[in-house]
């Protein structure tokens, strides 16, 4: 896809981060947005700040609550009759050790990061079959490759994704339906701060990696551009932190030598 004037793209994870600055760069390129998270305020107000509000659809949803998510996809094609990309950003990460972390919030992490994920992919999917087009953008991590200290919930969900679209790609390959993985080394964004530590209370802290990562904005000029070239991987991020792929290919005892030092 070059062309993103009159494309349907629904964002989920919209109202910060990633997920805010795909929504501004994809208005700016012409496209008709479905922004959806939990917190309709400010989704309203990323809606405000596009280039085009009049093409955007706030549409609130919890990737935990299953049940709703039918009737989320019956909104968006009752209001404009077809979606052509599906980023599935939405998420939430982790700072706990696996020792201290209850299983509550193993269950919530993959609630949100995988459960939530695949049922609406897979809903959207029917959506892309029946039209034989569409795009998957799919919102991985490093850790969807590599384990990270302090993070075994949040990696073992993004391994999850990354094994169910890896799979689903090899069932639709025929079709015209294309998968793009990203996987961002460190952005700035709250995803530190944000994330569940082992009671499930918010870590409410910086992470020093994250706040020295690039910027949302060049993160989401990376993957419009991915996009853009028909890539099916990116990964975004520092360059430094990006050799991580390829040591973690070829030399995977020196990466463990790196990752078992970082701190929280």
């Amino acid at each position: 896809m070059t062309d993103f004037q009159n494309k349907v793209v629904w964002i989920t994870g919209a109202s910060s981060g990633i997920g805010e600055a795909l929504a501004y760069v994809m208005s700016a390129a012409g496209a008709t947005l479905v922004l959806s998270a939990r917190r309709a305020d400010a989704l309203a107000r990323v809606k405000n700040n596009c280039n085009n509000p009049a093409a955007v659809l706030v549409l609130s949803m919890d990737l935990a609550d299953a049940d709703t998510m039918p009737e989320k996809v019956a909104t968006v094609l009752q209001t404009f009759g077809k979606i052509d990309v599906l980023v599935n950003n939405g998420g939430v990460s982790q700072r706990s050790f696996a020792k201290d972390t209850q299983p509550e919030v193993y269950r919530n992490i993959m609630e949100i990061n995988f459960f939530g994920t695949i049922h609406l992919s897979n809903l959207v999917l029917a959506h892309f079959l029946e039209r034989n087009e569409g795009i998957f953008v799919v919102l991985s991590s490093v850790t969807g490759k590599v384990g990270l200290p302090w993070r075994t919930a949040y990696t073992a969900s993004k391994h999850a994704v990354e094994g169910f679209f890896a799979s689903l790609r090899a069932e639709i390959w025929q079709s015209n339906i294309r998968i793009l993985m990203v996987r961002p080394a460190s952005v700035n964004t709250n995803i530190a701060r944000n994330a569940l530590t082992g009671d499930g209370s918010a870590f409410a802290a910086a992470d020093r990696n994250i706040d020295n990562g690039i910027s949302p904005e060049a993160c989401a000029a990376a993957i419009m551009q991915a996009i853009r070239s028909g890539k099916t991987d990116v990964h975004p991020g520092p360059a430094k932190e990006r050799l991580i792929f390829f040591l973690n290919r070829f030399f995977p005892k020196v990466v463990f030598n790196i990752v078992k030092k970082l701190k929280p």
